[in-house]
């Protein structure tokens, strides 16, 4: 659950420190005060898009720090190399130049990253909802995540690929004929270039650096000339081999009267045997050396065939080869192409009815579910003073499609005698308020997100069905945090834990304060939620009872 929100620099919000307990809180406060601030807040450390226009006039740069505890051990944090802690800490900074720096138990995480902890820690309910719940593409994903079976979803997935994949291979193969003679002109000619170069696999890079040797092929004669003449020396001077030799044969005969020179010695005839060894190497490199200008010519001339080729097919003499490979491959499979075409169409029939059972397997497991969802959405709107509703989830059978053969709508009828219609034409705001906060409490007993934010979802809303929806938040609460930006008092005085949303003008600027309320407190905003800016002795004892209910 959320326990701490530290919110700095954020719009008319220098700095606050909010504590949520568990169970049903609500935030209160008159418009404009800044309840909206803090959903941004709470949506920025969820990996929701935050904007500079965010940041407090002034100031270079905006943070949220949010303390969560009793933190499952979610597969997130290994797949992210995050350190686990049931008391999780996540902070966010927001840049005056759009960049962002977030943070989950002090390890860098990009913001997308975030996004996929966010979801399984708070589940935010807003007015917008409202919109999501009228759209029908939206619907059948609501069934599915209330049915919470993915075995089926992904197996059909997987075949829906498989018969995707296989009418592309057929749509490539399937060409008018001139289109395929063009084509196969077109691979034969290349085909023959490239075979009629003989190549073989690394052969441009042997060439070239035999090239680059026979274009330096002077310079590495007289070098090695020179290096044979310092090792074994010329007709007036002695060579490094056989002066070395010299100086072991000095030495070997100094043996004779000190044992004391018989390390010396050996190392020098190391040297002297190594130096022998390098200068035969030598010698041979030098009479092994031969060039001549044709040699050069025909490599160049090789090398300027190879280069076109590469121009045309690849970089390389092996990526050549490679285009080749599948040229002839190409070739083949259009010139075998009624063969191949019935081949694929055979698996793809095949393919096609495994798609299909699937499918009606999972159509069969969206009725079954959807037949329980129209039984706890009626159970619920029942406690919410809506006993009259009907609702009903209906089919539509589609070709194969991505997320199944299926299309689903939710269709009601809120009055007796009623007809059932789509959803949006016959509810009225606060019906649809009731209906969403049904909807989302019977998809939030699917997951094992432990905080639920209502944002304003009371809209419309008054009097007893008020007071229904009040019962059902605390009666959700009782097995999740609910967090409720409300403007309802029977809301309000239900709540476990009630906070204040004000603002003050200091010194020319606003500031917004956060403040939890004390009882007497609560009484007094409670009379202002009632009766408005003018809080009497009556509206004072109607909070009063409220509260004490």
């Amino acid at each position: 659950m959320l326990s701490l929100l530290h919110i700095e620099n954020i719009a008319v919000i220098e700095s606050a420190d909010i504590a949520f307990d568990p169970g049903f809180n609500v935030l209160t406060g008159e418009t404009g005060a800044g309840k909206s601030i803090v959903i941004d807040a709470i949506s920025a450390i969820l990996g929701e898009r935050a904007y500079r226009d965010m940041i407090r006039t002034g100031t270079a740069k905006a943070s949220v720090r949010a303390v969560f505890t009793q933190v499952p051990e979610l597969a997130w944090f290994a797949e992210n190399g995050v350190e686990y802690d049931p008391e999780t800490v996540i902070q966010r900074e927001i840049y005056l130049d759009g960049k962002n720096a977030c943070r989950v138990n002090g390890s860098l995480v990009s913001v997308s990253i975030l996004r996929k902890l966010g979801i399984q820690l708070i589940n935010i309910h807003g007015q917008h909802d409202s919109a999501s719940l009228f759209d029908e593409d939206n619907h059948l994903a609501y069934l599915d995540a209330f049915a919470s079976d993915d075995g089926l979803i992904r197996e059909y997935t997987a075949a829906y690929s498989e018969v995707m994949k296989l009418r592309r291979e057929i749509d490539g193969l399937t060409m008018d004929e001139s289109e395929k003679l063009r084509r196969m002109e077109t691979l034969k000619y290349q085909i023959a270039e490239i075979e009629k170069a003989e190549l073989e696999p690394g052969e441009d890079e042997t060439l070239e650096q035999r090239r680059k040797l026979l274009q330096n092929a002077e310079k590495l004669s007289n070098g090695l000339e020179e290096a044979v003449q310092c090792l074994y020396g010329g007709e007036d001077t002695d060579g490094a081999a056989g002066l070395l030799a010299q100086a072991e044969y000095a030495l070997g005969r100094l043996g004779r009267y000190s044992d004391s020179f018989q390390a010396i010695h050996d190392r020098v005839s190391d040297l002297m045997y190594q130096v022998q060894d390098a200068a035969e190497e030598v010698r041979d490199a030098r009479d092994e050396l031969s060039y001549s200008a044709d040699e050069l010519e025909r490599i160049e001339e090789r090398l300027d065939v190879i280069h076109k080729l590469r121009r045309k097919y690849g970089v390389s003499c092996a990526d050549i080869l490679d285009y080749l490979a599948r040229a002839k491959q190409e070739l083949d499979e259009i010139e075998f192409s009624d063969d191949h075409l019935e081949r694929l169409k055979g698996k793809l029939k095949k393919a096609e009815t495994v798609a299909w059972d699937t499918a009606k397997a999972l159509r069969q497991q969206r009725k079954e579910a959807a037949k329980a969802l129209s039984q706890r959405i009626l159970s619920e709107l029942s406690q919410l003073d809506m006993p009259r509703v009907r609702f009903e989830c209906r089919f539509r059978e589609l070709e194969l499609t991505p997320s199944g053969a299926d299309a689903v709508a939710f269709y009601m009828s809120a009055n007796a005698g009623e007809a059932l219609k789509p959803m949006s034409k016959v509810a009225s705001g606060g019906e649809l308020a009731r209906i969403m906060l049904a909807m989302k409490n019977v998809l939030a007993e699917k997951d094992q997100v432990g905080t639920l934010i209502f944002d304003e979802v009371d809209t419309g809303v008054s009097g007893r069905a008020a007071q229904k929806v009040a019962q059902k938040l605390r009666s959700v609460a009782a097995h999740k945090q609910v967090l409720c930006v409300t403007h309802l008092p029977q809301l309000a005085a239900l709540a476990q834990t009630h906070l204040l949303i004000a603002k003050e003008e200091r010194g020319g600027r606003t500031y917004t304060t956060v403040t939890p309320l004390n009882f007497e407190e609560r009484k007094r905003e409670l009379a202002r939620i009632i009766g408005g800016a003018s809080i009497t002795e009556t509206t004072l004892k109607s909070a009063e009872e409220m509260l004490r209910g």
